[in-house]
């Protein structure tokens, strides 16, 4: 079995140079990538953002303090060597898809070599709010990826008539600072969206699924790479792994129990929670699709975590000790699974274990990094 590689979350919020310097220790630690999400917009309810639910709310104002991903990784890419940066995952609503070509390319040469473009059909709330609109997102998608490679390859001036996008005469004179364009990497969990994977990206990112349904969705997702005439074994196999640890069972069980912690779990998809046995948070099928945080009222805010149990934090997350987190994730190392993103969220369940956290990630590193 290959080594796994571990990437972990960038810092989002000021200062900004302490991204740079948490980035140049992970690369010291050898972690494999520093990975960024791109929000407008944070998960939680502003009305959930309180000192009664969380401790957070008295040191930070609000829950949607984000740096551009992108700019990010320019910055930390410049001032690394080895570790790889990524976006997990940015979207082709917001970013049209021949100024995300450019910029993709710029980080190519900013990083020499290790900028790789997470995509995925992106979250109503980072979209609706600011005026754009959320119609077909992974058709939008799909599109968007062929319109980025197309001026990736281009030798001149082209034209592109699609749906969603047109290109007349539009040349993309940048050429990648490789042999090859920087990698794209998607999101991926229904079926249209894993073929999509197969047959146009170069890695997998999806969040946490069972094993087995990790390893059947890498199978889909291998057979469409195949049936395109692509090496199945050039795409990446990876995963956002959420991680909630504690240093005993009771710990984890008090963790599990959080507000902030229980909240994140709406964005799971409605058949998700029937399948626990569990009555969906949300009447519309995804927090993904449907979520806008900032119309939530207080009492709504208060009925969703009341809704969501802890054995869906469970489903949701990778709870336990590091030790316990460490077999679990040898069962997706069975599956396929090659490069994992170790996102902590202890601190959303109590932030005075924040520094025993980071602790526990090292221990976790030493037991599944190897």
């Amino acid at each position: 079995m290959n080594r796994l590689q571990l990437g972990v979350p960038g810092q989002i919020m000021p200062p900004a140079d302490a991204a740079v310097r948490f980035a140049q220790r992970s690369e010291a630690e050898g972690y494999d990538a520093v990975w960024w999400p791109d929000h407008l917009m944070g998960w939680h309810a502003d009305t959930m953002w309180t000192p009664d639910l969380t401790p957070l709310a008295k040191v930070q104002a609000n829950p949607h303090t984000y740096f551009d991903p992108m700019i990010m990784m320019g910055v930390v890419g410049a001032q690394t060597e080895r570790i790889k940066v990524g976006v997990v995952v940015t979207d082709l609503i917001r970013r049209n898809p021949a100024m995300a070509a450019a910029t993709a390319l710029t980080l190519d040469h900013v990083t020499r070599g290790r900028a790789i473009i997470g995509l995925g059909s992106g979250e109503k709330l980072n979209v609706t709010p600011y005026g754009m609109s959320f119609d077909k997102p992974v058709a939008k998608l799909s599109e968007g990826i062929d319109v980025m490679r197309l001026l990736w390859e281009a030798d001149g001036p082209v034209d592109y008539r699609g749906t969603f996008h047109s290109l007349e005469k539009a040349v993309l004179g940048l050429q990648p600072y490789g042999d090859t364009p920087p990698e794209i990497w998607t999101a991926a969990h229904g079926p249209r969206m894993l073929r999509l994977t197969g047959t146009k990206a170069d890695g997998w990112l999806p969040t946490k699924m069972t094993a087995p349904d990790y390893g059947k969705a890498l199978t889909t997702i291998q057979q469409a790479a195949q049936d395109a005439d692509r090496d199945p074994a050039k795409i990446t196999p990876g995963m956002l792994g959420y991680i909630l640890m504690g240093p005993d069972e009771e710990t984890v069980r008090r963790l599990t129990e959080a507000p902030l912690v229980r909240a994140l779990c709406v964005l799971l998809p409605s058949q998700v929670f029937r399948d626990l046995g569990v009555e969906p948070p949300l009447d519309a099928g995804s927090g993904f699709h449907d979520f806008i945080p900032t119309t939530i009222p207080r009492e709504e805010s208060l009925r969703i975590i009341d809704a969501i149990p802890p054995e869906v934090v469970r489903h949701y997350a990778f709870c336990g000790t590091p030790e316990q987190v460490a077999e679990e994730l040898y069962e997706y190392r069975e599956a396929g699974l090659e490069h994992l993103v170790l996102w902590n969220i202890t601190a959303f369940g109590d932030p005075s274990l924040a520094k025993w956290s980071f602790r526990a990630m090292a221990e976790l590193k030493k037991l599944v990094g190897s």
